[in-house]
């Protein structure tokens, strides 16, 4: 996941508000979100390179998702991959700062974690950002801290407190949110070692790119009543929509 953007106890009647971009390179394969017949539990895409996920949640109401950090250094070789962090939080029962708070951070590159139980949201990263539960609010997390403020970052969080304001949160506004393929102005690109035609790419929400580009969106509204709707749709290498799934059921 390269773009979340959520909102945690803000509305009266969801705890969770969630709307999320996966970019990755289109070369990866992948699985569209599904009922793990292994794991019956849990539902999530699954990254077939790896084993793991991007975003997921469960059966009883316990979601997780990652970020990876852009980093201009490779990674140590030997390392996890950070898509079962998420597997790992919502498989298992510690809550949510219990998990973030033990994670073993240096079995992983760069990332950023965000999970939550019933009761509480909490982040944490491995770029020196200590665990830490969250309060009620509106947050932005992309390919850094949470709430850095990266032009796309703070465009998508103004656009979801405005539907919360105006209390039109509903699916179809939130995969518009991040339908965005606006990129950042020229002068506002930081290339650094990215082709300046890739960097400007980059900076929009929604990314279409020749080999890496946003692979999927995803939609999670978690209701007081433990009522979940959660919703993927995945996209094609030109960006055009290839396929919707979605799932409402009760968390037990």
């Amino acid at each position: 996941m390269c773009l979340v953007v959520f909102a945690w106890k803000t509305h009266p009647d969801y705890k969770l508000i969630l709307a999320a971009n996966r970019d990755e390179y289109h070369g990866r394969p992948s699985q569209a979100a599904h009922w793990w017949p292994d794991c019956p539990e849990i539902l999530a895409g699954r990254d077939l390179q790896a084993g793991g996920t991007w975003l997921a949640v469960n059966k009883f109401g316990r979601f997780a998702t990652v970020t990876n950090y852009r980093e201009q250094q490779r990674a140590r070789g030997g390392l996890q991959s950070r898509g079962e962090i998420a597997m790992n939080f919502v498989s298992g029962g510690d809550d949510a700062m219990t998990f973030v708070a033990s994670l073993a951070a240096d079995r992983y590159a760069g990332v950023s974690v965000l999970v939550a139980d019933r009761d509480s949201i909490c982040y944490t990263s491995n770029r020196g950002d200590d665990p830490v539960s969250l309060a009620a609010g509106v947050y932005g997390l992309s390919n850094a801290s949470l709430d850095t403020p990266w032009p796309k970052l703070l465009r998508t969080k103004e656009a979801l407190t405005t539907l919360i304001d105006s209390n039109n949160v509903n699916t179809t506004e939130l995969l518009r949110l991040l339908a965005d393929k606006t990129p950042a102005p020229n002068m506002e690109v930081e290339s650094g070692e990215l082709p300046f035609i890739l960097a400007r790419a980059l900076t929009a929400p929604f990314i279409v790119a020749e080999s890496y580009g946003t692979r999927c969106s995803t939609t999670l509204l978690y209701a007081n009543d433990g009522r979940i709707e959660f919703c993927e749709r995945r996209f094609d290498p030109d960006g055009g929509a290839s396929g919707d799934s979605t799932f409402i059921f009760s968390s037990a």
